[in-house]
């Protein structure tokens, strides 16, 4: 009779030498780990030595892989108390400082780690959510050759948590939008800055669901509005100031020889060399073309929906906010019978039945006669009808008054409105 093996044993004895020798590698760096418990930590400090080399050559690449590979197969004796210089050392690490076969050997423990045990979620989360953001010594030829392989697994690795751990991608929107840059805007470069934006549209179109989708977008208008109000009239020109809101919104029939032409003429209206206008300049941009993505996959009218209540609760609400708006009048001239139409209404409605302060009604019926005057796109019944509808109100608010009006109480609507509705009927 033969010797009848155990399970283990039989396994073991079909292993190839490459599995086996990952077997080896897996089995020291568990014993590492563990021994750190009995006060044997010499295999543990050569551990953190060889994860942080002081120089990064072929040997030193590969022992580096090899440690990553065995611990992502080890995570399940990781403790975030006695291994924490480990984990210190591993969150140092960025994928835009290494080559792909570093980047997959950190991404596999990521994973592995994130799904081994939930106390590690948020750790692994951020890990991955720090690499929207390039070294800020890394050259700019070396950003724009690693940019798509560094993002594509960050996202990819993103889905994998999201399969195996449902709830990540609620825990990923806090941390994500808690990195965002705040007040910083003149030390964090614009590349940056686009890079962390485009990261947050690609969430908001990704695969992650509505729980993500909505935050993103939220997060994207906030930061606009806050590069907006940073940039103060005084920074603007005589020339730049005088045609700020000269940007037309033109219809399909006028001649636009270039879809992607209109986006890019904002950058015409602010004074160059302004860093926080330069930034806010390359983030509009970025956000007209995810909006012409989103018409292209029928995606519009969902993520317009998501703008209209933004428009109402950040942007109109905004002190001094100059550029913001031309989001969602974009929006708006993509798909002019339904997004163009329901804007309008929206500030009629917002004028004329809101019990919100006068101040907030006052903004909204500026932005509806700014929006009447550059939006080509609307036809003129609709153009026409609003006027209508405006100077009907006027007449009822005049007889409501007997005829005794505070210049004082309508002063804004004189001053500012009015010009703009000329300019509608004069189209």
């Amino acid at each position: 009779m033969g010797v009848v093996l155990r399970d283990d044993e039989a396994a073991f004895r079909k292993m190839g030498d490459h599995d086996l020798i990952d077997y080896y590698l897996v089995y020291r760096a568990r014993d590492t780990l563990c021994s750190v418990s009995s006060g044997d930590t010499e295999d543990y400090r050569q551990l953190l030595s060889a994860m942080n080399p002081e120089e990064l050559g072929a040997n030193e690449v590969a022992m580096l892989v090899t440690n990553l590979k065995a611990l992502a197969g080890a995570v399940a004796y990781i403790d975030n108390v006695l291994h924490d210089e480990l984990l210190s050392a591993i969150s140092n690490m960025s994928l835009w400082n290494y080559k792909p076969d570093v980047m997959d050997a950190l991404i596999e423990f990521i994973e592995s780690l994130a799904t081994s045990s939930g106390k590690y979620v948020d750790y692994c989360l951020e890990m991955l959510t720090c690499q929207f953001f390039p070294p800020l010594s890394l050259p700019l030829p070396k950003i724009l050759a690693r940019k798509d392989g560094v993002l594509s697994r960050v996202h990819s690795s993103l889905k994998y948590i999201a399969d195996l751990v449902p709830l990540s991608p609620v825990r990923l929107v806090p941390i994500v939008l808690n990195g965002k840059p705040q007040h910083c805007f003149n030390t964090i470069s614009t590349l940056s800055l686009v890079i962390y934006v485009e990261n947050m549209l690609k969430l908001e179109s990704g695969v992650l669901g509505e729980v993500v989708r909505i935050p993103m977008v939220a997060g994207v208008v906030d930061l606009l509005v806050e590069l907006d109000v940073n940039i103060g009239w005084e920074d603007i020109n005589n020339e730049t100031s005088e045609r700020i809101f000269e940007m037309e919104l033109e219809d399909g029939d006028e001649s636009r020889d270039d879809d992607s032409e209109l986006p890019r003429q904002l950058s015409q209206k602010i004074l160059e060399g302004n860093s926080i206008a330069e930034k806010l300049d390359s983030l509009m941009v970025l956000t007209f073309e995810h909006l012409e993505s989103c018409q292209v996959a029928d995606r519009l009218i969902k993520i317009f929906d998501t703008l209209l209540v933004l428009f109402n609760k950040t942007i109109l609400t905004a002190y001094k906010s100059k550029f913001a708006q031309f989001v969602i009048f974009y929006a708006c001239s993509l798909d002019p019978k339904n997004c163009g139409v329901t804007f309008a209404l929206m500030l009629e409605h917002a004028f004329f039945f809101s019990t919100d302060s006068p101040h907030l009604r006052m903004s909204a019926v500026a932005y509806l006669a700014s929006y009447l005057s550059r939006a080509k796109f609307l036809s003129v019944f609709v153009v026409a009808g609003t006027l209508g509808r405006l100077v009907d109100w006027c007449v009822k608010y005049v007889k409501m008054q007997d005829d005794e009006i505070n210049p004082k109480l309508i002063e804004y609507f004189i001053l500012d409105v009015r010009p703009s509705c000329i300019c509608c009927a004069s189209k």
